[in-house]
């Protein structure tokens, strides 16, 4: 199932220098990854069964999956999910969610769009996009914050938080990775980065990122590197051939490099966690 024809444009650096950050304010630092484009919701939709369950952290509808060795008592090992436009409830981040879980992981997936998801609104005719993501980026200003409180409040101080962000989550990761709340973090072929968001980074930082990718192009990638070498921050790249913007949540399955890109990402992710939360 293809939700949208692909998506043609040059790849090249934003020239805009201006972007409405993951709060509500306007920020003047050079813009990294750009705003959500028709590339963020093309894709394949997967196949599988959900295990996780729906939750409410703080008002806001949340996945909730759990790893195999439940434990109802002492420090936890958590990952904080931030979805791309999709949302935590869509098929294929619910099975992206449950395999984080099944190594180990409380995952937790905030639904900051509140039960609307751009794909009910595809095929909408006069649908505004434009309108849709102001909505959604004013909701999830309001709701990460209390949130990610709530969680840390439910699991414990002593428990051992990671973050991970695709397309859209990308900056909520980035402004969590900026504090002591997380010990690392990752993103997936991230939306609306500055360089401020690199600047400001203090946890380790995995970058997943595909080699075409209008929303970070290759010269912002590079950019966020040069940042990260020049701060001495610990990070990780991976660049995948072959594959675009999506590839960590709607690649194609049946596409051998696509299938392998997906997985490869997802436990290099997971690893990444892992080895920061060792005790």
């Amino acid at each position: 199932m293809t939700f949208l024809l692909l998506y043609s444009r040059k790849a090249e650096p934003y020239t805009d220098t201006t972007i409405m950050t993951s709060g509500t304010t306007t920020d003047s630092s050079p813009v990294l990854a750009g705003p959500i484009g028709d590339c963020c919701v093309q894709g394949i939709k997967h196949s599988g069964e959900p295990v996780g369950n729906t939750i409410e952290v703080a008002g806001v509808p949340t996945y909730l999956s759990e790893p195999p060795s439940h434990q109802s008592a002492g420090p936890k090992k958590v990952v904080l999910f931030f979805p791309d436009v999709f949302g935590p409830f869509h098929l294929n981040n619910q099975l992206l969610q449950d395999y984080y879980a099944s190594q180990g992981f409380y995952v937790l997936g905030i639904d900051y769009f509140f039960g609307d998801p751009i794909y009910l609104h595809l095929n909408a005719p006069g649908w505004d996009r434009t309108a849709w993501l102001e909505k959604s980026r004013k909701q999830a200003a309001d709701a990460v914050p209390k949130w990610i409180e709530e969680v840390q409040k439910t699991y414990g101080a002593d428990s051992k938080y990671s973050a991970v962000g695709y397309c859209f989550g990308g900056p909520y990761v980035l402004d969590i990775a900026s504090t002591d709340r997380v010990v690392a973090a990752a993103f997936a072929h991230p939306a609306y980065l500055t360089e401020d968001h690199f600047k400001k980074l203090t946890k380790p930082l995995l970058l997943s990122t595909a080699e075409v990718d209008h929303t970070f192009p290759a010269a912002s990638r590079r950019r966020a590197v040069d940042i990260l070498i020049e701060k001495k921050a610990i990070f990780h790249v991976q660049l995948f051939s072959g594959v675009e913007h999506g590839f960590g949540t709607k690649g194609d399955p049946d596409v051998e490099n696509d299938r392998w890109a997906k997985e490869e990402s997802a436990r290099s992710i997971i690893n990444w966690f892992i080895r920061f939360s060792k005790a």
